[in-house]
């Protein structure tokens, strides 16, 4: 449904009502369509229709229109039928006002509502019957009855159409209060031997989008004879009535002449109208028109009557009746608070605006006109702000502590004869002004929170008084802006306005923060508001949530760990130490070691406070070189936390002891064909230098031994040089840290050599095994190999 909005706005000189502004919108619409955007174009913010407690106030009317303050916009409320709401009255409009609080505002509203093609025309019969006399003459008139179309413009009653038209035609006549006088024409002589019964229809048709209609069947009877038609004596009577007069009560009289004698020549008279107005009078067969309803100046101030005359030859005449309805004085004043405040500071200025209320007289003239007084002994006066808007307004200081209730009374009177009245009682408190700041219970809180905690979780409260009363008492919470840490503490903690509760806005680590501050202001509803802060600690409780990690020994996937223990240790030899760690604090970090598992429990032991592996007894030949150990590192934390370590022992004196225990590591892998063509190459290269290798050997040995031969057959002297061979690393004794030795054993690729290659290791006490098996000695042996012979190294290789 199409709609034209139409928007004006003014300001008006007296100062509560501050503007009218203007809206149009078609009938029908539905529930919650939008009329418009009040908010905009009264200029006014969403946060001021909130605060002001804006509201539609329409008096005594039926409430059509509803404001939505979230989106400040006029809604429809109920469907608006403009027929219903003002019958043939244009334009239709709603008049409302809307109020706002703190300041009080009056905005007044007019919503036209404009007509839509929802009614068709219709007839009050269905049909309508005429006896014609066939001596009726050509121009003979015989009025119709007129079709009703509630719609009003181009949407009302346009035309009408009369089919067949072979005797007669359609006559429109305008009358005075706009409507059609609507006849047939008799256009051709009537012959009742040839046609006695005719049957015509006529259309009426509106001007609407889509058109609607509506018929009324027309039957004819030719008679003989009757030639003259009742005439009426006035084309337009006038009549008055006073409102509230009884039913029965005589209008005017109406007469109507036929020339015709005897039976053609008897007139009756009939009502035509097909709408209210049939219900309201009563004509009877005298011409004499009677009330029959209940007459109200404020329903309607005058009435037309469409009045018909007709012969018993079914000729007629029509004559309109005007009457004008007079108004007594029979409602009183009817007072409505728009808006009203049931305090005010003393500290207001004069003029300030207590209440505002409208006065409503539905009676006219004089008897409409209204005037409001209160008592003279009271600091307020009331003021006319616009025709039938009275403002109740501050006249003079008022003093809270002389005075802190008033109850004023406002008496409304018509100028009516006798006059009426009504009043209205108002109580208005004296209320203090905001001059206390809120103050909290302690002059800086501490709490705390466990770790881990759930987003959201309540930490404590905060609570502030204020010694002032009701808004100016109303305290609320919210955070002063500070970092912790770089950043804003608003991700850290909130504060409920209303409680003072604060909640953690996020899970806390106590590894990565221990405690922080911030202030929390606490500010009162007064205006200007007045405020206080405070300091709050947060405090975050350390939980058992890290298990402890073990440092030393390393835990590593390529390669064997073994501590060497010799079959000579002692009971209480150190075989090494266990070094783990916990980031948590307290008693949750407090670490405790047990020896799970073990080869021979019987071996050895570990020291619960500070992870020591020693011996518990002497070490026999029986031991077994190698021994597992799994040792468990658990926390103090409730639930506690673990880690496990595995140590490898290897109870030998010998290298190649140890090494004949502890498994070869290398894994067996798949190889593609490139790479096996790789490692037949790589075989086939270190043969060859192998081939070469012992030919360079041989022939340095031959070359050596002729030389020696050569000296000793010349029997020259040659000097002794003595060899001293280094020390050797002390591996033994009780009381000294672990002797880690790192073994990396792999096979060759010919699995029929047991060779076995050493990697170098990283101190002198570490034995370690390399992938290609070549043994590499300690510092002790290299310095204990270094007495051998040339020959013996050879021999060795």
């Amino acid at each position: 449904m199409a709609r034209t909005v139409l928007l004006f706005v003014w300001v008006l000189s007296l100062s509560p009502a501050r503007g009218q502004i203007s809206y149009s919108i078609p009938e029908e619409m539905q529930k919650g369509a939008l009329v418009g955007n009040i908010a905009q174009d009264l200029g006014l913010d969403l946060k001021r229709l909130r605060a002001g407690k804006a509201r539609i106030y329409t008096g005594d009317s039926a409430e059509y229109i509803e404001l939505n303050k979230e989106r400040g916009v006029l809604l429809i409320r109920e469907r608006i039928d403009r027929e219903a709401l003002c019958r043939q009255t244009t334009p239709c409009a709603l008049h409302f006002q809307i109020t706002l609080e703190n300041p009080i505002e009056l905005f007044r509203v007019t919503v036209e509502i404009t007509d839509t093609n929802d009614n068709a025309p219709s007839f009050k019969n269905n049909e309508k019957r005429f006896e014609i006399s066939e001596s009726a003459v050509i121009g003979s008139k015989f009025v119709l009855e007129k079709a009703m179309d509630a719609d009003i413009g181009l949407n009302g009653l346009q035309r009408y159409i009369l089919t067949p038209t072979d005797h007669f035609k359609l006559k429109l006549d305008s009358q005075i209060d706009g409507t059609k006088k609507v006849e047939m024409v008799l256009q051709k002589p009537l012959d009742r031997e040839k046609q006695e019964n005719m049957s015509l229809l006529l259309t009426a048709i509106d001007g609407g989008e889509p058109q609607m209609s509506g018929t009324v069947q027309i039957f004819i009877t030719v008679l003989d004879v009757n030639d003259n038609a009742p005439v009426f004596t006035k084309p337009v009577y006038k009549a008055v009535i006073t409102e509230n007069s009884a039913k029965g009560s005589s209008l005017t009289r109406v007469s109507a002449s036929d020339a015709d004698k005897g039976p053609n020549g008897h007139v009756s008279y009939l009502i035509s109208n097909t709408d209210a107005v049939s219900e309201m009078f009563n004509i009877n067969e005298n011409g004499e028109v009677c009330l029959i309803g209940q007459i109200d100046y404020e329903i309607a101030t005058n009435y037309q009557i469409d009045i018909e005359a007709i012969d018993s030859g079914g000729l007629s005449d029509s004559s309109k009746i005007i009457v004008d309805v007079i108004d007594v004085n029979d409602n009183s004043p009817v007072i409505n608070l728009i808006s009203r405040s049931n305090a005010v500071p003393e500290n207001s200025l004069s003029n300030t605006v207590i209440a505002m209320m409208s006065v409503n007289d539905r009676d006219s003239g004089e008897n409409g006109q209204v005037s409001c007084t209160i008592s003279d002994s009271i600091p307020f006066a009331i003021k006319s702000t616009a025709p039938g808007f009275y403002s109740l307004v501050t006249a003079s200081e008022l003093d809270r502590e002389r005075e802190s209730v008033y109850n004023i009374s406002v008496v409304c009177a018509d100028e009516g004869s006798p006059s009426l009245s009504s009043s209205v009682t108002l109580s208005l408190q004296i209320s203090d002004v905001n001059d206390n700041a809120p103050v909290f219970e302690r002059s800086s809180y501490e709490a705390s929170i466990p770790e881990n905690n759930a987003p959201g979780l309540s930490i404590f409260t905060v609570q502030a008084r204020d010694a002032d009363w009701k808004q100016n008492a109303r305290v609320s919470y919210m955070l002063e802006d500070s970092s912790v840490n770089g950043v804003s503490v608003s991700s850290y903690v909130s504060v409920s306005a209303d409680s003072g509760a604060v909640h953690a806005v996020r899970s806390f680590d106590y590894e990565q923060i221990k405690d922080f501050r911030f202030r929390v202001r606490a500010q009162d509803g007064g205006s200007p508001p007045l405020s206080s802060n405070v300091s709050v600690k947060i405090v975050v409780q350390d939980q058992n949530d890290n298990a402890p990690q073990v440092l030393y020994p390393v835990q590593t996937a390529g390669s064997v760990l073994a501590e060497m223990v010799p079959r000579s240790a002692d009971v209480g030899y150190l075989v090494t130490k266990v070094v783990a760690v916990d980031v948590d604090s307290g008693q949750n970090a407090w670490l405790s070691y047990k020896l799970q598992k073990a080869t021979d429990r019987a071996l050895f032991e570990v020291g619960a406070q500070n992870g020591e592996i020693r011996t518990v007894r002497q070490v026999s030949d029986k031991d077994a070189v190698k021994q597992k150990l799994t040792v468990v590192v658990e926390d103090n934390g409730q639930p506690s936390r673990s880690a496990t370590v595995n140590i490898n022992v290897a109870v030998a004196d010998t290298f190649p002891e140890v090494l004949s225990e502890f498994p070869d590591p290398a894994h067996d892998k798949d190889y593609n064909d490139d790479l096996t063509f790789y490692l037949v190459l790589a075989l086939a290269v270190v043969s060859f230098l192998f081939i070469v290798s012992i030919i360079a050997i041989l022939s340095v040995k031959c070359y050596r031994w002729r030389r020696g031969r050569m000296f000793y057959k010349s029997g020259a002297n040659l000097p002794v040089i003595p060899y001293y061979p280094p020390l050797y690393a002390d591996v033994g004794g009780t009381g000294t840290l672990q002797h880690v030795y790192n073994y990396e054993v792999c096979r060759t690729t010919d699995s029929r050599k047991s060779d076995l290659k050493y990697a170098r290791p990283s101190t002198d006490s570490i034995i370690s095994l390399d992938s290609t098996g070549t043994h590499t000695l300690t510092h002790a042996q290299r310095g204990k190999l270094s007495i051998d012979s040339e020959d013996q190294i050879l021999k060795q290789k």
